[in-house]
């Protein structure tokens, strides 16, 4: 049966003084608390939730908050009130009906005694907070939603580096501290917001590089719903340049995806490099990255690397890769994620698959409790990702690109066929994930690249071949249809073999195998391949 209870007053100072006389809990029990309004909500814990609301009424920015909610029960103590505040701050992020206006001191992640069975009682919670009209949305729909995921309110793990979103919700709260209250004792971060540390942000300009343009327009989203971030501060490698600003702090996500001078993908965009060029050196040397130009425009630079998901032509090569990484190890600024929050597989998971794809794996691996199947029809493996997506919602096919996008120009028209099923690429390359007909589509590399599923489907298409021969994967080049994925670059006088392609492609399906948090799909159209593979799935 429930024993826990939610006491809505009025956020005034007569209501809160009257909370002490309903039970002496309020006064001195642990307790979790939200004060809001109809656009905004803030949400805390106390062992004395009585002093700690009287407190707010002290804050210019919290006494104009007009109800308060405060859930309490029996069996809480302060780990449990800790861990219902976190999963609070981050549901009510994700759902977007207010502006948590929380700052991102740190949310604790901490585990204790029962946490699964109150797990179950915060689901009751939620439903009851619901009921009241605080969220809109059940927890699947917030937690598969792109505000949730890409929010700044998380919950990191000890060997996870603070980054990109995270750290510029961070450093913006810290500037706005200046002259504030302190902070609360169990605040991860709260070191930093103590006097001394905002002083240094005065007038700190900062901004997040994000070079795919689907990924910017979903990060701009959580910008624009995020107190004290800004979607002009979230930028394309391009508006670094052209804002005309010199920043203090540039944070760049994904940056192997950042280019080289090469053809674009767009003829606009060519005459843009070589301006830009011209604008911040005085020349147009094709020697020129886009490294280049965040570095001359930015005090200090933050770029998380990935080399093996560079996955066309036109990224970076893997020599300016290395002789950034090179020059940060030197002057001891190299640091190594060391586990990430993606893929319930794990950090080996992600390892693996690029062994299996390089062919350097040695014999299958497991991953408990990660549900990775191989499908030898494909028409089995979509019936079972559309039972996911009823189950588990964000259960998408994806796939190479060994087809002519062909329905790009013509809605009407099947891409390709397989196992007798009719197969359309993504119907739009921005957005494509939460689009409402993405779960009758196949995603690409370009629309996926970035984002989080439940569950992936991968079909490895005919570009990919296994040589029976030579006893390795090869490229085969004429089912590879990528227009920008095989382009030689005439500014360097570089043209590209098979065996470079190939480190693209095999970089693609390495990206869309480490797409499914809880599980991945794999099918094979190469039969020589398929029957190659499927030992390691």
């Amino acid at each position: 049966m429930t024993s826990f209870r939610i006491e809505r007053v009025p956020f005034t100072g007569d209501s809160v003084r009257s909370l002490r006389l309903l039970d002496t809990k309020f006064t001195n029990w642990p307790a979790v608390y939200t004060l809001g309004d109809s656009r905004k909500v803030y949400v805390g814990e106390s062992l004395n939730v009585v002093a700690r609301l009287r407190q707010h009424l002290d804050s210019a920015e919290r006494r104009v908050l007009s109800t308060a909610r405060v859930v309490i029960d029996p069996t809480f103590n302060k780990s449990v009130c800790l861990d219902l505040e976190s999963t609070l701050i981050r549901l009510l992020a994700g759902d977007g009906q207010f502006e948590v206006i929380n700052r991102n001191d740190g949310i604790t992640n901490a585990d204790y005694y029962d946490r699964g069975k109150y797990k179950t009682v915060f689901h009751e919670i939620f439903e009851r907070l619901r009921e009241e009209g605080v969220f809109t949305r059940s927890i699947e729909e917030i937690e598969n939603s792109d505000l949730f995921k890409l929010s700044p309110f998380k919950a990191l793990s000890p060997e996870q580096t603070v980054v990109a979103i995270y750290l510029m919700k961070l450093l913006s709260d810290i500037q706005k501290s200046i002259g504030g209250e302190a902070p609360e004792g169990d605040s991860l971060l709260g070191d930093f917001f103590v006097q001394g540390y905002p002083e240094l942000l005065t007038d700190f300009r900062m901004g997040l590089v994000v070079p795919q343009q689907s990924l910017r327009k979903s990060v701009k989203m959580v910008f624009r719903k995020t107190p004290g971030l800004d979607p002009n501060q979230v930028l394309s490698p391009f508006e670094v340049v052209s804002t005309g600003h010199q920043f203090h702090l540039l944070v760049v996500d994904e940056a192997h995806r950042l280019n080289q001078r090469a053809a674009q993908a767009a003829g606009p965009l060519n005459s843009r490099f070589r301006s830009n060029n011209i604008k911040l050196f005085g020349r147009d040397d094709v020697r020129y990255t886009q490294f280049d130009w965040i570095n001359a425009v930015s005090r200090h630079q933050l770029y998380m690397v990935d080399g093996g998901q560079a996955v066309r032509p036109a990224d970076v090569s893997p020599q300016v890769l290395e002789a950034l990484l090179g020059q940060a190890r030197r002057d001891q600024r190299f640091y190594r994620l060391q586990s990430q929050m993606r893929v319930r597989a794990g950090q080996n998971y992600v390892a693996y698959t690029r062994a299996v794809l390089n062919g350097t794996a040695r014999g299958p691996e497991r991953f408990e409790g990660y549900d990775l199947r191989f499908f030898d029809n494909l028409s089995l493996m979509r019936k079972a990702i559309e039972a996911r997506e009823l189950e588990h919602g964000l259960a998408r096919l994806l796939a190479g690109y060994a087809w002519h996008w062909a329905s790009k120009k013509d809605k009407t028209v099947i891409d390709f066929v397989i196992d007798g099923e009719h197969l359309r690429w993504n119907s739009t390359a921005v957005g494509w994930v939460s689009s409402p007909s993405s779960a009758k589509e196949v995603g690409s590399i370009h629309t996926i690249q970035g984002y989080d599923l439940n569950y992936a489907g991968v079909i490895i298409g005919p570009d990919l071949r296994f040589d029976t021969n030579a006893g390795r994967i090869v490229l085969d080049r004429t089912n590879y249809r990528d227009p920008r994925g095989m382009t030689n670059n005439n500014f360097h006088g570089i043209t590209y073999s098979d065996e470079d392609i190939l480190v693209f492609v095999r970089n693609i399906y390495s990206v869309l195998l480490t797409r499914g948090m809880l599980g991945t799909y794999v099918y094979v159209c190469d039969p020589a391949l398929r029957a190659h593979l499927q030992r390691f799935f």
